[in-house]
């Protein structure tokens, strides 16, 4: 520890007054040196985090050991309660916070040994550890170590692309973590889904200065359906005479149309929210998640629901069954067309922007390369920043770089740093056994439920036949 604050103090007297300066902008100089400062204390603090860790379990062990076996369960409750209290007290912080504390030492230190090693190493933080543990909780000790695997072991099979977890804010990590939790978990989502459909409920909870929250607990597509809706209504009131914001706008729609209805007059756009499907769960031959945009990942039964019922406000894209890709879009002009805006959705899913979490809805078609400046109109020279970092772009020497056709833009900063945009974490589908594998050079019959003509398989193509789309006629982008 002497050694990490004698390297914090050397950036101290690089940034302060910048009197060691030789070089020849001395501002510039102690701009670095405070970023790099800032970034040294984010190590340490994780470092220390860990250290916290260890002392809080290491307490827990010994008091149980002192104590020695509990004769009843309230005794058991009792010595829980004192050791929470013990640590509450020395920390100054409530029984609550302690016995969290306590409870995520204890996961850390028992069952996510990657996680403690992260956080020790000050790759990952305190805030990112608390979201490993939360999302590993109810797993069983393979899924809990699997899912850890995948965002921190970069040697492991399908690992985590794109940024690394220490390098996405907590708030993205989190995003990714449950959507690998849902797609791998030992419990079927659609088991999961119908005790949550069962759970549905409408909130009220009074709130301070004479306003209330009003929230309702219903299936995620008519949650997203319904904000993406409201959205669309409030950016057909904005104007140069409506002083309202988006959120108050959003807010007035909504409740105008809950108390009256939708009145004539009121713009009432449908809602466009993509629905990424594997083939084979809208086929129903697997139970592998669906992908709502602005959402994560639902039960496939609700995507044969959508698509099937002919649900206007969805958009459909089917992926690749081999490698779990959408398809790519795209065409050559200076406007950027719907099909390829849709595409930058699929691509980004969000702001590309490190750690901004608007959704696609929200966002605006970018060239990174200016059209002026010889940038043609592709997926690889296009960009999908909110408004907010649309603008900073262009007003500040903030500049998104190196896009290609998977993967969004990363930014470079003023200060000439480096930071990466998250990916899409796409993964191949599950195969059923009796449709084999790509690589056994065979093919297994399909069950009688399904049509499947012999050697249905793409031109240039191996492997297992595919079933046939039983929706023939759905909008699927249009290829180059």
């Amino acid at each position: 520890m002497e050694a990490s604050l004698a390297r914090l103090a050397a950036f101290a007297g690089r940034g302060a007054g910048n009197a060691a300066s030789t070089g020849p902008d001395p501002l510039q100089d102690e701009a670095d040196a405070c970023l790099d400062g800032m970034a040294e204390v984010g190590g340490m603090e994780a470092r220390l985090a860990a250290l916290k860790v260890h002392f809080a379990a290491g307490y827990a062990r010994a008091a149980v050991a002192m104590a020695g076996p509990a004769v009843s369960p309230q005794e058991r409750t009792a010595r829980e309660m004192a050791v929470t209290a013990e640590v509450a007290c020395v920390l100054t912080v409530s029984e609550r916070s302690a016995a969290a504390l306590l409870a995520e030492s204890a996961t850390l230190t028992t069952g996510l040994p990657l996680t403690l090693s992260a956080l020790q190493a000050g790759s990952i933080s305190w805030q990112h550890a608390r979201v490993m543990c939360d999302e590993t909780s109810g797993l069983d000790p393979a899924a809990a170590a699997a899912l850890e695997a995948h965002f921190l072991d970069v040697e492991a099979p399908f690992a985590a692309r794109g940024c690394p977890a220490g390098e996405l804010v907590p708030g993205r990590f989190r995003a990714k973590a449950r959507r690998w939790r849902e797609l791998h978990h030992p419990v079927s989502i659609e088991a999961r889904h119908r005790k949550g459909v069962e759970d549905r409920r409408l909130e009220y909870v009074p709130d301070r200065d004479g306003m209330a929250w009003l929230s309702a607990y219903v299936t995620a597509d008519v949650a997203v359906a319904g904000w993406s809706r409201a959205t669309e209504a409030a950016r057909a009131l904005q104007g140069p005479n409506e002083s309202r914001t988006l959120t108050q706008l959003r807010a007035d729609v909504a409740a105008d149309w809950l108390l009256a209805g939708v009145a004539e007059g009121t713009p009432s756009p449908k809602a466009q929210v993509l629905v990424t499907v594997p083939v084979l769960s809208l086929l129903g031959a697997v139970t592998e998640p669906a992908t709502l945009d602005g959402y994560g990942p639902v039960p496939p039964s609700i995507a044969r629901r959508l698509v099937g019922d002919g649900a206007g406000s969805f958009l459909r894209v089917l992926t690749d069954p081999r490698s779990g890709a959408p398809l790519e879009i795209g065409r050559t002009s200076y406007r950027v067309p719907k099909a390829m805006r849709q595409w930058l959705r699929l691509r980004d899913g969000r702001c590309p922007f490190p750690g901004c979490n608007n959704h696609s809805l929200d966002n605006e078609a970018d060239h990174l390369l200016a059209w002026s400046e010889g940038g043609g109109t592709g997926v690889t020279n296009l960009g999908q920043p909110c408004r907010r970092h649309h603008r900073l772009r262009h007003t500040t020497a903030w500049r998104p770089v190196d896009a290609t056709r998977d993967q969004p833009p990363g930014w470079i900063s003023p200060a000439g740093r480096s930071y990466p945009s998250e990916q899409q974490d796409w993964e191949p589908p599950h195969w059923p056994q009796y449709l084999g594998h790509a690589d056994e050079g065979r093919e297994l019959e399909p069950p009688d439920w399904l049509d499947v003509p012999a050697g249905a398989v793409g031109p240039g193509e191996t492997g297992p036949p595919l079933p046939l789309d039983p929706f023939p006629d759905w909008a699927l982008f249009i290829a180059a």
